[in-house]
């Protein structure tokens, strides 16, 4: 969803003028902040099960902000549980 918000709907609303391109890609912010809430509620309702230390669920969190950091967790968290 962040490649979506940065390759399209960022390119879009600042350099290129057109409304109509704009109304068209207007959805892409308000499902990144629904899909990241998302994200925040499985990392903490995972935390709390594992029963991770507050250091680990702002890690956790943290790593929703960067595009490849949730992936990169995702994959040890896996590893680790697995």
């Amino acid at each position: 969803m962040s490649l979506l918000l940065w390759f399209v709907d960022l390119p879009v609303a600042y350099l290129f003028n057109n409304e109509d391109w704009k109304a068209k890609v207007a959805w892409i912010p308000f499902v990144h902040g629904w899909v990241y809430a998302v994200y925040l509620l499985a990392a903490i309702q995972f935390s709390v099960k594992a029963r991770w230390e507050l250091r680990r669920v702002i890690w956790l969190a943290l790593a929703g902000t960067l595009p490849i950091a949730s992936f990169i967790a995702e994959r040890k968290i896996v590893k680790t549980y697995s």
